[in-house]
C-alpha cells in the first residue's frame, strides 16, 4: 500500500511538472487568468466637457464605470475638473479609474443629518424623514441607531431611489429595525469611492477630499475616501485622501491591496486602515500626515508591508493589535507622532495580541512625549524584532524610552539600535 501510495504521490508531482506554460494565450470563454496582452482596451472619458460622458458629478463617473463594466471591462479616464458627490462612486470588477493626478478631484458634498419620524421594520424598504430638506433622490445616506437597552449600534448605507415628501423608497431593504426610541437618524454620508465583492482593479491620479469642515463623522468600518469590502487585487496608486471625518483608506477583508506612491492627510480617525483579516497588504512609498493614526492594521492582518513611507505628525504613526502577525515594517520615517511611533495594542491577552511582527531599518525622529515611548509595546505581545532602526531626538527635556516594554510581553529582541539626542 505504501508502495502504490509512493508511485501515485510521484506520478502527479510529475504531471503537474510537465504541464506546458501557455505562450500564446487565446481569449477563451470563462478564463480569467490568462488572457491575451491587448495592445487597446475599451476606455471611457468622463469630464466636465470634451469627453466621452459629460458631466461634474458621480452620476456622470458612475455612468461610465458601469458601461465598461457591461463590455468587460477596461479604463474610466475622469479628466481635469472639480467633481461634487451626492452618493459614492462603486467600482466594478475589471474597471480601472484613472483621473488627471492633481487636476481631478472629487469632493464630498456637505452632510446632513435628520431624525426619522417614523419608525422602519426590518422588511421595511422604505423611511420617513422628519425633515426631508437636503436630502434629493439618489442621494447616498446612513442610517444609524442604538439599541435603547442593549446599546448595540445599527449601521446601515442605502441609496434614496424614490420619494413622496418626506418618505423615501431604499435600493435595498432594510434588513435592521430603525426605531425612533432608539434615536434612529438619516445623514448622507457615504465613501467616496467604493468597492464591494469587486477585483482585479486600478484606482490611480486622483485626489479625493472628504470635505471633512462640513461632514458628520463616519468610521472606517464603514466608509473613508476609498472603502473596501470583501475585494481582491486591488491597487492604488497616486491618490491623495484628504480631509475625511473618518478614515483616508479603508478595507475590510481584502487581500492582496497594494496602496503606493499616496498622500493620506488630515483625515480625522485612520489614515490607512488594512482592516480585519486582510491578507498581504502592501503599503509603499506613501506620505502619512496629520492623521489620529498614520496606519492601523485592524484585526488579523498578517504578511503585509509597510515600507519606505514618510509618517508625519500622526497622534500614532503605526498601530498593531488584535491577530495582527508576520507583518514587516521596514524603511520608514516616522517623525512628530504625539504619543507613539509605533504602538503594540494591549489587546485581551497574548492569545489576541500581535506576535511575529518586525520593525527594521527605519528612522523615528522627535516621537512620543515627554517620558513616553517611541516604540510602546502592551499587552502579552511575543516575539517582536526590532532591528537596525535609528531614533533621533532633536527636542530635549525629559527623556523618552525608545522601546518599553510591558509587563506581559515576551521574546522581544532589540539589535542594531542607533541613538542620536535625547
Amino acid at each position: 500500500m505504501k508502495t502504490m501510495l509512493l508511485s501515485l504521490a510521484i506520478s502527479s508531482s510529475l504531471i503537474a511538472a510537465e504541464r506546458p506554460a501557455v505562450t500564446h494565450p487565446r481569449q477563451t470563454s470563462g478564463d480569467a487568468l490568462v488572457q491575451p496582452q491587448w495592445q487597446e482596451t475599451l476606455t471611457i472619458t468622463v469630464g466636465t466637457r470634451d469627453a466621452d460622458i459629460i458631466g461634474n458629478d458621480h452620476r456622470a463617473i458612475q455612468a461610465a464605470v458601469d458601461h465598461v463594466s457591461r463590455l468587460g471591462g477596461g479604463t474610466v479616464r475622469i479628466l481635469a475638473g472639480t467633481y461634487r458627490l451626492r452618493n459614492a462612486v462603486y467600482l466594478q470588477s475589471g474597471v480601472h479609474l484613472i483621473g488627471e493626478g492633481d487636476k481631478t478631484l472629487l469632493i464630498k458634498e456637505p452632510s446632513t443629518t435628520t431624525p426619522l419620524k417614523l419608525d422602519s421594520d426590518w422588511y421595511d424598504q422604505e423611511i420617513t424623514l422628519q425633515d426631508a430638506a437636503g436630502f434629493r433622490v439618489g442621494d447616498g445616506v446612513c442610517l444609524r441607531a442604538t439599541d435603547a437597552k442593549t446599546g448595540r449600534q445599527t449601521v446601515l448605507k442605502r441609496t434614496l431611489t424614490a420619494r413622496s415628501g418626506n418618505r423615501f423608497k431604499l435600493d435595498k431593504p432594510l434588513r435592521e429595525n430603525l426605531w425612533q426610541m432608539n434615536d434612529a437618524t438619516c445623514s448622507t454620508l457615504f465613501p467616496l469611492i467604493s468597492g464591494e465583492l469587486v477585483n482585479d482593479l486600478r484606482i490611480e491620479n486622483l485626489v479625493l477630499d472628504g470635505n471633512r469642515e462640513h461632514n458628520a463623522e463616519l468610521d472606517g468600518n464603514y466608509a473613508g475616501c476609498i472603502f473596501l469590502q470583501d475585494c481582491n487585487r486591488i491597487h492604488i496608486r497616486s491618490v491623495t485622501a484628504r480631509n475625511n471625518h473618518g478614515d483616508g483608506i479603508s478595507w475590510q477583508i481584502c487581500h492582496d491591496v497594494i496602496v503606493e506612491n499616496c498622500v493620506i492627510e488630515n483625515n480625522k480617525i485612520l489614515g490607512l486602515h488594512p482592516g480585519s483579516g486582510s491578507q498581504r497588504p502592501v503599503i509603499r512609498h506613501n506620505i502619512l500626515r496629520g492623521n489620529d493614526i498614520g496606519i492601523f492594521f485592524c484585526w488579523g492582518v498578517k504578511y503585509g508591508l509597510a515600507e519606505q513611507n514618510r509618517i508625519d505628525g500622526n497622534r500614532v504613526g503605526i498601530s498593531i493589535g488584535h491577530r495582527d502577525t508576520d507583518n514587516l515594517i521596514s524603511g520608514n520615517i516616522i517623525r512628530g507622532s504625539h504619543l507613539n511611533g509605533i504602538l503594540f495594542r494591549p489587546e485581551r491577552g497574548p492569545t489576541f495580541a500581535g506576535h511575529r511582527n518586525r520593525i527594521e531599518n527605519n528612522t523615528f525622529i522627535d516621537n512620543a512625549p515627554e517620558g513616553g515611548a517611541v516604540i510602546d509595546i502592551q499587552g502579552g505581545t511575543e516575539s517582536i524584532t526590532i532591528r537596525d532602526n535609528t531614533f533621533d531626538e532633536t527636542r530635549g527635556g525629559k527623556r523618552r524610552d525608545l522601546v518599553k516594554q510591558g509587563p506581559g510581553t515576551k521574546q522581544i529582541i532589540v539589535q542594531g539600535s542607533r541613538v542620536h539626542g535625547g
